[in-house]
């Protein structure tokens, strides 16, 4: 059975960090591309971050480029987000999600698989 499994969410301060991870089993992350994606309650969901597997090209919505940090590690079939000075805006579930190689958070709908989503709260 492919699954993915987000965790590493929590409550933070604003300025604080956090590190998602997004477990696969069933299957190999190498053959597959990985996207970060989140929606906050009564709004749509937004791409965040993607990874090619095959060559590690990564992306970034503009709203998190020098923040966040996506990563792969290969050896554990999992892949990480590192999410540092976090705003009270970016409060909402994380979700990550795994299509073709070259699967683009742009499109959404090339994402064949999706984990249940981590919430990540942002407040004081």
């Amino acid at each position: 059975q492919l699954q993915l499994v987000e965790s590493g969410g929590g409550l933070v301060q604003p300025g604080g960090s956090l590190r998602l991870s997004c477990a696969a089993s069933g299957f190999t992350l190498d053959y597959y591309g990985i996207g970060w994606f989140r929606q906050a309650p009564g709004k749509e969901r937004e791409g965040v971050s993607c990874i090619s597997i095959s060559d590690g090209s990564t992306y970034y919505a503009d709203s998190v480029k020098g923040r966040f940090t996506i990563s792969r590690d290969n050896a554990k079939n999992t892949v990480y987000l590192q999410m540092n000075s976090l705003k009270p805006e970016e409060t909402a579930v994380y979700y990550c999600a795994a299509g073709g190689l070259y699967s683009s958070i742009w499109r959404p709908y090339e994402y064949d698989y999706w984990g249940q989503g981590t919430q990540v709260t942002v407040s004081s």
